[in-house]
């Protein structure tokens, strides 16, 4: 074994290593590759669905709540409506009150297109349901919505550097600044 072969095998250490953040980033990711290979006959990928359902379920979000909401920065969130918007899944408008913010809203195409990713999103679910566990994909929701949390968030930086720059914003959401 070589230094460079070495060094691949650090970088594939499955068990994730002491760092909570590479641990569920790399999840995140392998969860996200296993569900868009699911969701491909859609042409929907799962960050696409996930914008078309809180659109649906909410109503008419400004791009900036859409964005808190995700846990989402506002250029992520712009470059993953682009081929929404492009595809005439949702339209981008500007608020009549403030003409600075965006509105998005899901299209009747959009509904359609969402309604059809339906029973692959479920084959999805099912199958990761099957492979984790119920009981387990239960569990890691729970835990997962903390972490997603505005609570976890003052938690976290609460008594560090960090307090300082947690930002309140309206709505009662808060977000971590310049970190």
């Amino acid at each position: 074994m070589n230094e460079r072969t070495r060094g691949l095998q650090f970088l594939d250490d499955s068990s994730g290593g002491p760092c909570s953040c590479t641990a569920l980033r790399k999840a995140s990711r392998r969860v996200s590759q296993l569900y868009d290979a699911v969701l491909e006959p859609s042409g929907l990928r799962t960050t696409q669905r996930a914008i078309l359902v809180h659109i649906a379920r909410c109503g008419i979000p400004l791009a900036g709540e859409l964005a808190a909401a995700l846990v989402m920065n506002r250029g992520a969130l712009t470059h993953n409506l682009k081929p929404l918007e492009r595809n005439a899944l949702v339209v981008v408008r500007s608020d009549p009150q403030d003409h600075r913010r965006r509105l998005i809203a899901i299209t009747a195409k959009g509904r359609r297109k969402l309604a059809e990713s339906e029973a692959l999103w479920t084959r999805a679910q099912r199958r990761f349901e099957r492979a984790f566990g119920e009981s387990n994909s239960t569990a890691l929701r729970g835990a997962l919505a903390f972490i997603s949390s505005d609570a976890f968030l003052r938690g976290f930086a609460h008594g560090s550097t960090l307090r300082r720059r947690v930002e309140h914003r309206a709505g009662g959401r808060t977000s971590l600044s310049g970190v």
